[in-house]
């Protein structure tokens, strides 16, 4: 008998091959993690209709909580960053510390305002959302909610929001909050379809929460307590600072994350530097990675941080600008999307938290506390009433 001819898998075929390459390398370049929302819709999809179950996951889900935390974490490191000399020791002198009542009206209405800014970008985008994977699983997409009831949720929670910040903040901070409302749902939604313009629009957007830290820690201490006291001056260079390291942030975070989904974009409509000029969303994320020493170095100068600060920074400020750079040379491909998405990921926290650390006359205050030392402003204050004795 003949022997048989030795037979062809299908998945040995040349174009299988090609096809399961490419497979593979989309896997490789995709850098999203789990959303939070889509997550929260389907658990919510299991739970009863009608029922409180199912309206507090979708509620959630409105809000991108992932988000939203982003938003309040940053107004409240600015807050804990604001030059208060007698924060450890509020006894000694007759200025307020830094409140933590106020610290609670700014961290939950700015979580409501972002809430809401949120929930009116859903209820703007949900036929284009239902095109893309990571937003087709939001709640409007999925009728989990009617719109009626997410734009009352919106509503309620915009007006909850700057009422909080009006009432147990100032009025300034609720002007940001409102502001930063209309900016991110009346604004940067509708130019998503228009021009990449959206993007440095939504960095805007998200540099505004520093600055609502900042003028709530300024209003306590402040003479008049109008905006001009509280953002502007010498005084408040700080704020912006802070303000412009989110802005900056959000450009090798934002071009890096999209480009993995860059397909999806185009599909729907949306337009994004990753697929409509590939070569200038690389050199976007470059040129905002390299602003970080000089915004380091800046926030030591203005008295906000020590100069240890600048030295501390400068290897993550490093290894976020190396990732950019492979990420620009290689224009997203061979992993480098998803290198210096993870780097961008890691890189806020890890400066914000250093900031807070190396804060201004934090640890000398630290150390004379610990040793029983009389506090210098204390010193000084003596001094001062001594003179005006004689």
């Amino acid at each position: 008998s003949t022997p048989s001819p030795p037979t062809t898998s299908t998945q040995d075929l040349p174009h299988r091959r090609r096809q399961a390459a490419r497979r593979a390398a989309a896997s490789a370049d995709l850098v999203l993690p789990p959303n939070t929302s889509s997550t929260l819709s389907t658990t919510a999809s299991k739970a009863p209709p009608n029922s409180i179950r199912r309206l507090i996951p979708v509620l959630l889900s409105l809000s991108k909580p992932r988000l939203s935390i982003l938003v309040v974490l940053t107004a409240c490191a600015s807050y804990s960053l604001y030059p208060v000399p007698e924060l450890l020791l509020p006894s000694a002198t007759a200025t307020p510390s830094l409140s933590p009542l106020t610290l609670l009206f700014l961290t939950s209405g700015t979580a409501l305002c972002a809430a809401s800014a949120n929930a009116f970008n859903m209820l703007y985008e949900p036929k284009w959302d239902a095109m893309m994977s990571r937003t087709k699983n939001r709640p409007l997409v999925r009728g989990l909610i009617s719109t009626r009831g997410a734009a009352l949720f919106a509503i309620l929670a915009g007006v909850a929001g700057t009422a909080a910040l009006y009432y147990g903040v100032n009025p300034t901070v609720s002007f940001l909050g409102a502001l930063n409302i209309i900016l991110y749902a009346g604004a940067y939604t509708p130019l998503k379809r228009v021009s990449v313009v959206n993007t440095w629009i939504g960095a805007v957007v998200g540099g505004i929460p520093p600055l609502m830290g900042w003028a709530a820690a300024a209003g306590q201490s402040a003479t008049h307590g109008d905006w001009k006291e509280l953002l502007l001056g010498e005084q408040n260079l700080g704020g912006w600072l802070l303000a412009g390291l989110l802005f900056a942030w959000q450009f090798p975070h934002f071009m890096s994350l999209s480009w993995s989904i860059r397909e999806e974009y185009k599909n729907a409509g949306y337009k994004m530097l990753c697929w409509v000029n590939p070569a200038r969303n690389g050199r976007v994320a470059l040129r905002y990675s390299l602003l970080f020493f000089p915004i380091c170095i800046a926030l030591c100068y203005t008295g906000v941080t020590e100069w240890s600060f600048a030295v501390a920074s400068a290897p993550v400020n490093i290894w976020l600008v190396k990732e950019a750079v492979k990420f620009w040379k290689l224009e997203g491909h061979k992993g480098s999307a998803r290198g210096l998405f993870w780097a961008s990921v890691w890189h806020l926290p890890v400066v914000m938290i250093l900031a807070m650390v190396e804060k201004k006359g934090m640890w000398q205050r630290v150390w004379r506390a610990a040793m029983g030392q009389p506090d210098l402003d204390e010193d000084e204050d003596d001094w001062l009433e001594e003179d005006e004795e004689e």
